[in-house]
């Protein structure tokens, strides 16, 4: 009986430490993944630009005088042909009647000349003068007739500056504040303009790309991982300067073939609808457009990469035997939540994206496919810390016991 006792003691200890043992090695921990596969992606890029106007006038006299009233009021929209201001008229309604005396006197003229030349015709033929007085007579009616179109485009110029007393909108827009007031000289070779109207809908955008850039994507596209077309691939968004999107989109009107050689930059043109008069012109905004479409793009979470010590972009993936494996890749742009991944990953790669906190490289885990809305993994073990902990004091009283 004191053998058997030993004994016994011996192997309930040598149980206790097994289960020791089996406490002191936990399962895997559990890790979310996503598995990569190909899939096409509009490419967009983010651009500064300046609104302009759709048109712009400035108004300018083209004759000279006085400003006798200013007919309409600063900042309104006008139409094409309003009137806007009135310079004194009476210099040039006395050129006007100058001209009209002047024709009246040379279409009197012309009309003896010509009767002059038909006697002196009759004549010619019967030797009772001389060809040369009747070709004298003949060119005098001819210089009457010139005289006569002289004096009716001089009739024709002074109506013109005449009807040029009253400036009139040549465009249809608003209108901006009057540089001249009432009883102000104004000439026809200021350069100085009376006002500016422009017309705000619609508007333009004029964006600048880097040159480079856009030698990087006509690469691309040349070697067929970009493809450009499609409805879409003219259409551009805008923010504004508060960061609000305006409602509306634009279209791509225009690239200029010409790199600004001071700023390297290309320019680009888009035009913008602008009913409401939310855009005005200078202001400052930033076009989202289309670049194209890459087919068989790699995307990762951006929840699933980090940057380590040099600054690289590495992941961490689930390799052979569930053994976790990090990779150095090469992104060169977020898409949305995620990464474009062009170099480092391919497809079927399990990238971990949850659960990836301290861990070791070759360290065991137990993978499953990650869900955005599943709800947190409780503790390893298999229990909410909450019971573990009740069942562990439960545990201790009943020792105490």
């Amino acid at each position: 009986m004191k053998n058997i006792v030993p004994a016994v003691t011996i192997a309930l200890f040598l149980a206790a430490c097994g289960q020791q043992e089996e406490q002191a090695a936990p399962p895997p921990p559990q890790v979310g993944f996503v598995t990569l596969q190909p899939q096409s992606v509009t490419l967009t890029t983010e651009l500064p630009g300046r609104t302009s106007a759709y048109e712009t006038s400035e108004v300018r006299p083209q004759v000279n005088g006085i400003v006798l009233a200013r007919l309409f009021d600063e900042g309104d929209t006008v139409r094409q042909g309003q009137p806007l201001y009135r310079i004194d008229p009476t210099p040039y309604q006395a050129q006007v009647a100058s001209a009209r005396a002047a024709l009246a006197r040379a279409r009197a003229a012309i009309a003896s000349s010509r009767a002059l030349a038909r006697r002196y015709g009759e004549l010619v033929k019967i030797n009772a003068i001389s060809r040369q007085e009747f070709e004298n007579a003949t060119t005098s009616a001819q210089q009457a007739e010139a005289d006569v179109a002289a004096q009716q485009a001089a009739l024709r110029s002074a109506q013109i500056d005449l009807a040029r007393t009253t400036i009139r909108a040549p465009i249809s827009g608003r209108i901006g504040r009057s540089a001249f007031t009432t009883g102000a000289l104004v000439t026809a070779a200021q350069t100085q303009p009376l006002a500016t109207i422009q017309r705000i809908d619609p508007m333009f955008v004029d964006i600048q790309q880097s040159s480079a850039d856009l030698l990087r994507l006509r690469q691309q596209i040349m070697a067929g991982a970009v493809t450009r077309g499609g409805p879409q691939a003219a259409r551009v968004r805008l923010k504004l300067e508060d960061g609000s999107t305006y409602p509306i989109e634009g279209t791509l009107q225009f690239a200029d073939v010409t790199v600004d050689p001071a700023t390297g930059s290309q320019a680009i043109r888009a035009r913008f609808a602008n009913p409401n008069g939310l855009l005005l012109p200078g202001m400052f905004a930033r076009a989202e457009m289309v670049e194209g479409t890459q087919g068989s793009a790699l995307l990762v979470p951006q929840r699933g990469l980090s940057r380590d010590e040099k600054g690289q972009a590495t992941v961490m993936v689930v390799g052979q035997g569930n053994k976790v494996e990090p990779r150095i890749v090469q992104t060169n742009r977020a898409i949305g939540d995620n990464w474009l991944v062009t170099g480092g990953l391919k497809q079927g790669d399990r990238v971990i994206v949850e659960g990836a906190q301290n861990l070791q490289p070759g360290a065991q885990v137990n993978p499953v496919p990650y869900n955005p809305n599943a709800k947190p993994a409780p503790p390893q073990g298999g229990q909410p810390q909450g019971q573990a902990q009740g069942q562990a004091q439960s545990q201790a009283k009943g020792e105490t016991k």
